[in-house]
């Protein structure tokens, strides 16, 4: 009987581990696909950036055939797709090196940005929502609203700007835009990519503050997003698990009542606050584009930016494959945990 069981439950988790096998493909396989048609239907001829508006009719012809062009669409589509599961995204046009070196060179900057402002949004946000879930109806409440309601609201780009006129132009509290400032350029060598482990790593404090200081403007802007959806979610979980039944026991037990909130009830919350804050921090690395074009950070979402503006084709959808990448593997990661911390989701 027991190994009965076991062969049974085996046969169990392999189905549902080739089933989301599939999935991931198939949801690959979607991305790609959606990026190529997009390739193909903007208004951008990728030959011209490639010889030039002045080229004849010879060289843009060669260059066409070269590029894949003159073949039926579906033909390049499995060019295209042969081309990314080898790794190779294509050479880019605005710096002449491979996409693939481009992104492992310019991701890093968005990844420290948007990982200090996914910190931002869960000390701020979570705790805000729980007070607003406990003191609901409450000035607090309608605070923990408005403020939601105004990052849901406000554009991103509007509230950089104001914050650069503000704090940098007008009372030079904060750095501008940049990484560094410009004198401490190429001080601290790249080994991660990272500029504060970088800082750390060769102990060098003065221009890692200097780093600091240019991260909290943009790293805030983008963590008050977050902030206002992970506020909005918790309450939301919150005033659910308040209304159930093991919170009036506990009371009647006699459990404190800080107990009873962050212990038990937001206890409760974070099994479903783990899919909240892995889809945030997914939507700032592919939403940071504003953030960093206002700012000058030198991270995926400018060179994306600059990319389309260069008409620079392979570099616009390689980043959008690695950008599109990263959220499904944000996805799986959450629904791992999930079923880790909840035993009845296995």
């Amino acid at each position: 009987m027991v190994q009965f069981l076991t062969k049974k439950r085996f046969k169990k988790a392999t189905t549902q581990t080739l089933q989301l096998i599939a999935i991931v493909l198939i949801t690959f396989l979607g991305l790609l696909l959606i990026t190529f048609l997009i390739g193909r239907v903007v208004p951008i001829d990728p030959v011209l950036a490639v010889v030039g508006d002045k080229a004849s009719s010879e060289v843009y012809e060669r260059a066409r055939i070269a590029m894949g062009l003159h073949l039926p669409l579906w033909q390049q589509f499995f060019i295209y797709l042969s081309s990314v599961l080898r790794g190779d995204l294509g050479t880019s046009v605005l710096t002449a090196k491979p996409v693939l070196d481009d992104i492992f060179r310019v991701f890093p900057a968005t990844m420290e940005l948007a990982f200090l402002a996914t910190l931002f949004g869960v000390f701020v946000g979570i705790p805000l929502g729980v007070l607003s879930a406990v003191k609901r109806g409450g000035l607090l409440d309608h605070i923990s609203r408005v403020v939601g309601l105004l990052g849901y609201s406000l554009p991103i780009f509007w509230l950089a700007l104001l914050a650069l006129i503000v704090f940098y132009a007008k009372f030079d509290l904060l750095p501008g835009p940049g990484r560094v400032d410009i004198f401490y350029e190429g001080i601290v060598d790249p080994i991660t990519g990272f500029m504060l482990i970088d800082c750390i790593l060769a102990r060098d404090w003065e221009v890692f503050r200097n780093a600091l200081s240019h991260l909290i403007m943009p790293a805030t802007l983008l963590g008050y997003y977050s902030m206002a959806y992970l506020s909005r979610m918790t309450r939301s979980f919150m005033i659910e698990q308040l209304r159930q039944e093991y919170i009036l026991t506990a009371r009647v037990k006699g459990v404190a009542e800080w107990k009873v909130i962050w212990g038990h009830a937001l206890g409760n919350c974070s099994i479903p606050l783990i899919t909240v804050i892995a889809l945030s921090f997914g939507t700032l690395l592919e939403g940071s584009v504003l953030t960093e074009t206002i700012f000058a950070w030198p991270g995926l979402g400018l060179y994306l930016t600059n990319s389309l503006l260069n008409a620079d084709m392979n570099s616009v959808l390689g980043s959008t494959i690695v950008v599109g990448s990263i959220f499904l593997a944000v996805n799986l990661f959450s629904d791992f945990l999930y079923k880790v911390m909840d035993p009845r989701a296995r």
